[in-house]
């Protein structure tokens, strides 16, 4: 499968396969976009006939072109990964090496679009987790994580920062269990900002590896759908708070990550508005949500939504200080055979632990207990459930087999998927659509700033 796209005045071709990515001048973009199998040794005479703007040179020089690669192995070649069913079978009983420790079931905002129902997760109750709890799932995960030495976990809610002591004392233990068991911990926290203060800037930027800093973007956007319990503001709040937290961190790594809704079409202007601010590492991704709410993204949004991604790549390549995580791609095949085909490993290498101990595949599942893997004080834990999501790849999701994103995407997200058409094995395709062009403009910046094209059409 060979995959051809423009976008800011760049002709590019991936072959899907080998992952290699070519930069192309439009005479060879147009010939191979015509080409739906392997090309033959010679110029076929009634191509002349489909692109008749060219002269029969320009056509043959082009067809050359194109055939050395194919001959160099770099051009409409065969799926030469593991076998499907051997992808599954190594993922099963795959030892688990990250986790989302839900310290918090509770927050001080009431963000309109949270999944998590503004902190309770649907419970009617609002709670933290005690340090029990918390030192329960770190012998979990040690226990769990196998012979694997590095584990994650991220530190989540609800807002973590209303359950500071659990967090520290869960640190602490962790640093000693770690001696103990040969293990190493990397902390992430991820935080709203409203109750960061001097003492919680500090300890942050002393132990967590990565903080995610949750802002909307422009003040009138983050404020309409991210109020304070009563119902002001909080961008003026955490705004200060933020910064000072960036400024202490040195090379630490830090996220400011929004969401953008079917208000802020216009999200570039958020991205670029955060990075005015000073922070040089941003994630604005799409709102997933029920279709009858009023913010959520809709199928006629979608061309304005992808002309805006394009908008913004063209201006973030006026700009080296800045960096987008959507538009950050590996095009050396980087990831392992195993990410490339699965992805995140929700279920299975990484899951979520609830204040009650309760266990769910990734934090986007907690509360819906038919995805409930286990229990922290019962002692459970499923493994047939945990075994259908290591059996979830690029392979077994049918929508997946034939598109050209597939190796970068894995898959997409399992609850994205559940929410939008009820199933965990089908991806949600307006998010798809997203994804593909977020890889298109990716790859168009990297030949840009490689200097293996100039053009730019915003």
């Amino acid at each position: 499968m060979v995959h051809t796209f423009t976008c800011l005045g760049v002709y590019v071709a991936v072959d899907v396969n080998s992952g290699a990515v070519h930069v192309l001048d439009k005479v060879a973009w147009d010939v191979l976009r015509l080409q739906e199998k392997p090309m033959e040794d010679h110029c076929p005479a009634e191509l002349s006939a489909s692109l008749p703007e060219y002269s029969r040179e320009e056509l043959e020089s082009a067809w050359a072109e194109l055939l050395e690669l194919q001959r160099q192995e770099l051009l409409f070649v065969e799926d030469n990964y593991l076998d499907p069913q051997a992808a599954v079978l190594m993922q099963q009983d795959a030892p688990i090496k990250a986790l989302c420790l839900h310290v918090s079931h509770d927050c001080n905002l009431r963000c309109r679009y949270c999944f998590a129902s503004t902190g309770d997760f649907g419970t009617g109750h609002r709670l933290t987790m005690n340090v029990e709890t918390a030192k329960r799932a770190i012998d979990f995960v040690i226990e769990r994580s196998q012979n694997r030495r590095n584990i994650e976990v991220d530190f989540f809610g609800g807002e973590p920062l209303m359950a500071m002591d659990t967090v520290k004392e869960t640190v602490a233990y962790a640093r000693e269990q770690e001696k103990l068991h040969n293990k190493h911990f990397r902390f992430t926290i991820t935080t709203n900002g409203v109750l960061l203060n001097d003492e919680n800037i500090a300890y942050i930027n002393d132990v967590m590896s990565n903080a995610v800093l949750s802002l909307d973007g422009r003040p009138e956007i983050n404020d309409a759908m991210r109020p304070t319990v009563n119902g002001k503001g909080s961008y003026e709040v955490i705004l200060p708070k933020f910064k000072k937290l960036v400024e202490g961190r040195g090379t630490k790594d830090y996220y400011l990550r929004g969401t953008f809704t079917r208000h802020n079409k216009d999200f570039a202007a958020d991205v670029m508005h955060i990075a005015d601010q000073g922070f040089a590492n941003v994630s604005v991704e799409p709102v997933v949500g029920s279709p009858e709410e009023d913010w959520s993204l809709r199928e006629e949004d979608l061309p304005e939504i992808l002309a805006e991604y394009e908008k913004l790549a063209a201006e973030l390549l006026k700009r080296e200080d800045v960096n987008f995580f959507h538009f950050n791609v590996d095009l050396s095949q980087g990831p392992c055979v195993i990410k490339r085909l699965r992805g995140c490993g929700a279920g299975c290498e990484y899951v979520a632990i609830t204040p009650e101990g309760d266990i769910y595949p990734c934090h986007q599942f907690v509360g819906n207990e038919a995805y409930k893997l286990g229990n922290l004080y019962e002692g459970t834990f499923d493994m047939t459930l945990a075994r259908r999501f290591a059996d979830l790849n690029i392979y077994t999701r049918e929508d997946c087999k034939n598109c050209w994103a597939r190796f970068y995407c894995s898959g997409g997200c399992s609850a994205s998927n559940l929410l939008v058409n009820g199933d965990i094995r089908k991806p949600n395709r307006y998010g798809c659509d997203m994804q593909r062009k977020r890889l298109e403009c990716a790859i168009a910046m990297q030949a840009i700033r490689a200097g293996l094209a100039d053009s730019i059409e915003a």
